[in-house]
């Protein structure tokens, strides 16, 4: 299967992105800790996000393809709520969330940004994203507009910008299981959004 590389703005606009070969991507012993590392160091070096993305995507990329361990590291959707979040690495003062998140089949996520940067890897199953992008009016600040939908498979990663806005589904008869890395949220700069008020919220 081909595994294909995505980019999301603010604009709601979703582009493809040039993938490094897997070849290229193996390591001997790399591991979290080194992710972590070399996470820190981009997120140290390059200031513009622009160049920032594709470099913590490849290296998302080069983590799944040499750790077994974080692919297996999930948990069973709650049945009540269809999900569950597992933390894969908490330390004060480190400012990323590293998780895994599963879905499941049916499950629907609101309608969101996330006010960080953030790279999202399919691990299983399909994720069916819908992107939106703000159309304020004078009477609805707040509005937004749908752009476009794109179903992610197990392969695929994609990228958001802070102000990029989605919502996601798992669909097919499967749990979805996604490894999600996000900086360091804004919490006044992220919202959930309602269609049908053409309001929004701190989420």
């Amino acid at each position: 299967m081909k595994h294909r590389d995505w980019h999301v703005n603010g604009e709601g606009q979703c582009q493809a992105c040039k993938s490094v070969k897997v070849w290229n991507l193996l390591r001997d012993n790399y591991r979290l800790y080194r992710f972590l590392t070399e996470l820190e160091d981009i997120l140290n070096d390059v200031q513009d996000q622009t160049s920032r993305l594709p470099q913590i995507q490849m290296l998302v990329r080069r983590l799944l393809v040499n750790s077994y361990w974080v692919q297996s590291r999930h948990l069973e959707p709650c049945p009540k709520t269809g999900t569950a979040v597992l933390l894969l690495y908490d330390e004060l003062g480190f400012p990323f969330t590293v998780q895994t998140v599963t879905f499941a089949p049916g499950t629907k996520s609101n309608i969101h940004n996330h006010g960080t940067w953030g790279v999202v890897a399919v691990l299983k199953g399909q994720e069916k994203n819908t992107f939106w992008y703000r159309n304020p009016s004078r009477e609805f600040p707040d509005k937004i507009e749908q752009t476009e939908q794109l179903t992610l498979l197990p392969g695929d990663i994609i990228s958001f910008t802070p102000d990029a806005i989605h919502c996601v589904e798992a669909v097919g008869d499967e749990p979805t299981v996604t490894f999600n890395l996000y900086g360091e949220t804004d919490p006044k700069q992220r919202f959930e959004y309602n269609i049908l008020t053409h309001m929004a919220k701190n989420f």
